[in-house]
């Protein structure tokens, strides 16, 4: 065991002037299986950049492991897989090498293949694999799930939960339940970790948060009634003052007068509300200070709204006998099945089994095909890309070039966590998740019969994926979908198609 520390860590990017972290610290056990979440854009692939030394920064970081960085950056995949596992750890064995591709459900033939001939989620798994095989290295594993189709995220949760020393950035919920006993989280204001999984973390956060809400609106209360009070004891102790007479109290005190009317009585009860006063005034002060110090990592998640068109049938489409091909490579075979109003289709299977090749055909584009595929009459199509890297330019002219209103479009974009800063920078530089959020800001902008997503959350944020998922559930808009997040799956989809 030993420890990362982080101390006094201030880092921005050149020609920005907005800090990604100020003033950090904190120290991180490299036993620790830790779970790295935040919103987009917060800064988490960005520090994991700082730990491998790529940027400078202030402050120090100092570790006694050296840093591994996840994806791993393969320079010839035309070699065989076994030259490329041996070339990162090379001092790997055969029979460790084959102990972790049995943990990873990986078949000993696929040794001898080119590695670019691997699907993705077999090269997502051959290079964790390799990675954990080097000696004294602490991972930094950077969303390995976006190759992942859902069995394998199962396979390499289980994979990563019996390993240790790692950071794991993933928006996966059951992902991260399943392997991590730490986590980081990176909030509005500060960053904290907690001993737990992500379930653990959020349900705290959600108490944290609730009792900030509720002393907020108890102080809130307060500070009013004290102005008020304050305000009526000002009243008081000026028309108390202005009764009374300084040499008349005195003459009053000499002779013993003391009663009420007095000048005596009236100078006691002027000081007495002048003390009252100033009592309410320190009171309202310290309510103001302790309100100040909540809520400053309450996430704002506000609710999105869709608005669906009706159509005018019941059925919106049907495919019968789909095949796809490509050259002699079959994709699928024999592909049938209808959507009908509210139905939220999500199309499951592993990897390269064409969920999104039906998606595409079913949008209109040029796929090679047979059997009957059968569009309703002016059928409209909202379509959400798996793709999102061909993003560039300023928010304001792709909401002209796609012709929705771009007040609603910023207005949602500033529901899933954009800040206004974010509205004057260019979409290439934004994050992935960011970028992806701009593609569903867009969707929610387009009145459609139905909505044709492909796989949505890849990089989006934990709370957005909730945001998402409240807003279908309480809008109901039809659609087909393909998803890898199972929570998502299981609370949104109504029925499935599984391609195999």
């Amino acid at each position: 065991m030993s420890l990362i520390n982080v101390s006094n860590l201030t880092f921005c990017y050149d020609g920005s002037y907005d800090n990604i972290f100020t003033d950090v610290s904190f120290q991180i056990d490299t036993d620790w299986k830790l779970g790295f979440c935040g919103r987009n854009g917060r800064g988490k692939t960005t520090f994991l950049k700082l730990l491998m030394g790529e940027y400078e920064y202030s402050g120090t970081i100092s570790a006694s492991v050296d840093f591994e960085y996840f994806p791993f950056n393969v320079k010839d995949s035309s070699q065989n897989t076994n030259a490329i596992l041996l070339e990162i750890a090379p001092n790997a064995e055969s029979w460790q090498i084959l102990t972790e591709l049995s943990m990873l459900a990986i078949p000993e033939e696929v040794l001898n293949r080119a590695f670019s001939t691997l699907s993705n989620g077999e090269q997502t798994k051959i290079l964790l694999a390799a990675l954990f095989l080097r000696l004294n290295s602490f991972l930094l594993i950077d969303e390995p799930t976006n190759h992942l189709d859902m069995a394998g995220r199962e396979i390499v949760s289980k994979y990563l939960n019996s390993k240790r020393g790692f950071i794991l950035v993933s928006h996966d919920r059951a992902f991260l339940d399943d392997c991590i006993d730490h986590i980081l989280s990176i909030n509005k204001t500060n960053i904290e970790i907690q001993n737990g999984n992500f379930s653990s973390w959020y349900h705290n956060k959600q108490m944290q948060d609730g009792f900030e809400q509720a002393e907020n609106a108890r102080l809130r209360k307060d500070i009013k009634r004290l102005e008020t009070a304050a305000r009526q004891a000002s009243q008081w102790a000026d028309r108390a003052e202005s009764s009374k007479m300084g040499k008349g109290a005195a003459a009053d005190r000499k002779k013993g007068n003391y009663g009420k009317g007095t000048k005596e009585y009236k100078a006691e009860k002027s000081r007495k509300m002048q003390a009252r006063r100033k009592n309410y005034d320190n009171r309202q002060q310290t309510a103001i200070e302790e309100k100040s110090g909540l809520l400053k990592n309450v996430e704002e998640a506000d609710s999105l709204k869709i608005h669906p068109l009706k159509y005018h049938a019941n059925t919106l489409l049907y495919l019968e006998n789909i095949a796809i091909n490509y050259g002699n490579n079959d994709v699928i075979n024999n592909v049938s099945f209808a959507v009908n109003q509210g139905d939220r289709l999500a199309l499951t299977g592993k990897n390269g089994s064409g969920k999104s090749s039906i998606l595409k055909l079913i949008n209109g584009e040029n796929i090679p095909h047979t059997g009957q595929i059968n569009i309703g009459s002016r059928l409209v199509i909202s379509f959400v890309s798996q793709d999102s890297s061909f993003l560039t330019g300023d928010l304001s002219a792709f909401a002209q070039n796609h012709d929705i209103d771009e007040s609603l479009f910023k207005a949602i974009l500033r529901k899933l966590d954009f800040s206004r800063v974010q509205f004057e920078k260019d979409m290439k530089n934004f994050s992935a998740g960011q970028r992806k959020k701009v593609l569903l800001a867009r969707s929610l902008c387009q009145q459609a019969h139905i909505y044709i997503w492909d796989e949505p959350l890849n990089y989006i944020d934990v709370l957005s994926r909730m945001q998402i998922e409240e807003l279908i559930i309480n809008h109901k808009p039809t659609m087909i979908f393909v998803e890898h997040d199972r929570v998502f799956c299981d609370n949104i989809a109504t029925k499935s198609i599984s391609l195999k």
